[in-house]
């Protein structure tokens, strides 16, 4: 499947939507499942090497890779306190809130599951990613929620969670923060 690339036309709110599109169509294919199988796999054994002392996760949205099925079957890949991002709309700011793992029954400013728990800091935190680049920059769903906290946590260790579909090019804007890591069904980018 060849990689969308966008031009000076193309906006990241157009290459997003067809990146969406393809995600959605790819997913109703045998290979989806596949796929799910194989990240899953490069997670644990990413996440057995990094040790966090708290790992921040993130509820999924449709068609992404859903890291706590993943995970909380394998409680000892966890021997640590778990987070789920809460998102405030204004002024848009994210925090960790510690996770007991169950199924959220608290949403975030934007309608996303998250936690009631007390504030945390993780050390690692897992990504999603709507796209990616060989560099490690994401695109995500546009709110810069990521991208503003991690620039005001340096140095923890950033896993973007991706399907190799997501691949692409875009042009890199000063408020992007490269992820430490980038995970798809094929491969680990270490930027």
């Amino acid at each position: 499947m060849p990689q969308p690339k966008p031009s000076a036309a193309h906006s990241r709110a157009e290459l997003r939507q067809e990146l969406l599109a393809r995600r959605k169509e790819w997913l109703a294919t045998p290979a989806a499942h596949a796929a799910a199988l194989a990240l899953s796999r490069s997670l644990h054994a990413v996440l057995e090497q990094l040790e966090p002392q708290c790992l921040g996760l993130y509820w999924p949205l449709e068609g992404e890779f859903n890291a706590a099925d993943a995970l909380l079957p394998h409680s000892e890949l966890l021997d640590c306190p778990l987070a789920l991002p809460f998102a405030y709309k204004s002024p848009r700011r994210m925090e960790y809130r510690r996770w007991d793992g169950q199924v959220p029954t608290v949403n975030d400013e934007c309608g996303i599951g998250s936690s009631a728990g007390a504030l945390v800091q993780p050390d690692v935190v897992l990504v999603p990613c709507v796209g990616f680049t060989a560099e490690g920059y994401r695109l995500g769903y546009g709110g810069g929620y990521y991208d503003r906290w991690l620039a005001e946590h340096p140095g923890v260790i950033s896993v973007g969670l991706a399907w190799n579909l997501g691949r692409t090019h875009f042009a890199i804007e000063p408020h992007d923060q490269a992820l430490t890591l980038v995970l798809t069904e094929t491969e680990v980018i270490s930027p």
